[in-house]
């Protein structure tokens, strides 16, 4: 790899703007194999929104209305409703989304620097991750299983779904509905692999992005009702796209680091030359979305818990510690932004450490030839790099403790507190919906530049 591969593509400032992105649509749907992939694409989400609407029997809709409406309760069900595409509203077969996929990913990718058998498999290269990919989505199963019968639960004590439980007369309705629970998030776990192999990728980012922006209609159909002046709406929305703004800034943000290749490297069976000067990019967010996951999960967990035994006449122990915890954990107390806050930036380091940890950076430039100038290979190139990612990743975890915490700092400063806590306006939908975008654009743009066109995206 040489220098220029990373330098930006010289472009006239009258191909920039709207008229290149106009070309660059018009360039996408006249390639046969682009339109198609794109035109696949929005079939399977076509299928995934029908799926969406099937709902699982007996379900009361408007308990489910009044479960959302709930505080505490509300903003896991809406954090729950993001990831599963927006189909958890209607309590549809694919109520839990591809969130057990996720959670399984997580395990895996945690385990994976732990387990001698899976770090092995890791370094047989595409062979090794097909496996630990199978691995992935058999433990998805189990964990789908136990997700859907505590989400049921949850519901049948509010009222949402008939009672659930495992005696021998409510057995066999209870296994159908988690059967087809399960059933529901494999198969948008395959819509989602088909959209990443036949379509225009990131499928399961897809699918999730396609659930947020399908509440986008019903939130610009609240805003013609706000009774609120006019002039605070306009200043919430300005907020939200200052807010978009950061995170496309901070999504695009890397650290390049120098890297000489300076020898010669046998590889597949021959003598290659490695030399010549690149960069190695290190994100500045490299954890993503999935230490707000973790944090959202976490903190949420007890309000909920706390729900079942808060009574606000009873003067017992219990009572009185259950109602201090509702009052504590939910979405308009300061203690609890703080606490998500704190739980964001501590996930934020430990996952980006555990993703470096498994990529073994230093022993790759090692093995390839390279080396970063001024500093020798081996154990000082990886403290070099573990310093550096330990600067950076500061700036990566206040950024998502900010994503976090932004819906309660636009409601404060815009006084649009209906509008702030809607769960398709939380920094994490933003964050996703940008991140997809982002991604499937520089995945377009890469299809039209092989083809010669110009790109979305101006460098």
């Amino acid at each position: 790899m040489t220098e220029s591969r990373y330098q930006p593509r010289a472009r006239s400032s009258e191909n920039a703007g709207t008229g290149t992105l106009i070309q660059a649509v018009i360039a996408a749907f006249q390639a046969p194999d682009l339109r198609m992939r794109i035109l696949f694409t929005f079939a399977m989400l076509i299928i995934f929104r029908f799926v969406a609407h099937v709902p699982i029997p007996n379900v009361d809709q408007y308990a489910l209305q009044n479960l959302f409406q709930q505080e505490g309760t509300g903003e896991v069900l809406g954090m729950m409703n993001i990831f599963s595409g927006g189909a958890l509203e209607n309590m549809s077969v694919a109520a839990l989304g591809v969130y057990p996929y996720i959670t399984a990913s997580i395990v895996m990718q945690i385990l994976t620097p732990f387990t001698p058998s899976l770090k092995a498999l890791s370094q047989e290269g595409e062979m090794g991750r097909q496996r630990i990919n199978q691995y992935t989505h058999w433990l998805t199963v189990p964990i789908a299983a136990l997700q859907s019968y505590g989400q049921l639960v949850i519901l049948s004590q509010a009222g949402v779904v008939p009672g659930v439980s495992f005696a021998p007369e409510r057995i066999v309705g209870t296994l159908a509905v988690i059967l087809s629970m399960i059933a529901g998030t494999m198969f948008l776990v395959w819509l989602g692999e088909l959209i990443t192999e036949k379509g225009i990728g990131n499928g399961l980012s897809i699918i999730i992005f396609g659930g947020i922006v399908i509440g986008l209609p019903s939130l610009l159909q609240g805003v013609t009702a706000e009774q609120g002046r006019p002039i605070n709406l306009l200043f919430f929305f300005a907020l939200w796209l200052a807010v978009i703004y950061i995170i496309v800034v901070f999504s695009e943000a890397v650290r390049r680091i120098p890297v000489q290749y300076g020898r010669s490297v046998f590889r597949g069976g021959q003598m290659r030359r490695a030399s010549g000067t690149s960069y190695l990019p290190i994100r500045v967010n490299s954890a993503g979305m999935i230490p707000l996951i973790f944090a959202f999960s976490i903190v949420t967990l007890p309000g909920i818990a706390a729900a079942y035994f808060a009574d606000p006449l009873s003067n017992d122990f219990v009572a009185r510690s259950a109602n201090f915890l509702v009052g504590v954990f939910n979405g308009s107390s300061f203690v609890y932004w703080v606490i998500l806050f704190a739980l964001v930036v501590m996930f934020a380091f430990f996952y980006t450490f555990v993703v470096f940890q498994q990529q073994q950076l230093h022993e790759n430039l090692q093995k390839n030839g390279g080396f970063i100038p001024g500093i020798r290979p081996g154990k000082p190139t990886q403290e070099y790099l573990n310093r550096i990612i330990l600067r950076i990743t500061w700036g990566g975890a206040l950024f998502l403790g900010f994503v976090a915490i932004s819906p309660y700092i636009v409601g404060l400063i815009s006084d649009v507190q209906a509008f702030a806590q809607s769960p398709v306006l939380t920094g994490t939908a933003i964050l996703i919906m940008v991140g997809v975008a982002l991604d499937t654009m520089r995945q377009l743009e890469a299809q039209l530049l092989t083809r010669r066109y110009e790109g979305f995206m101006n460098r």
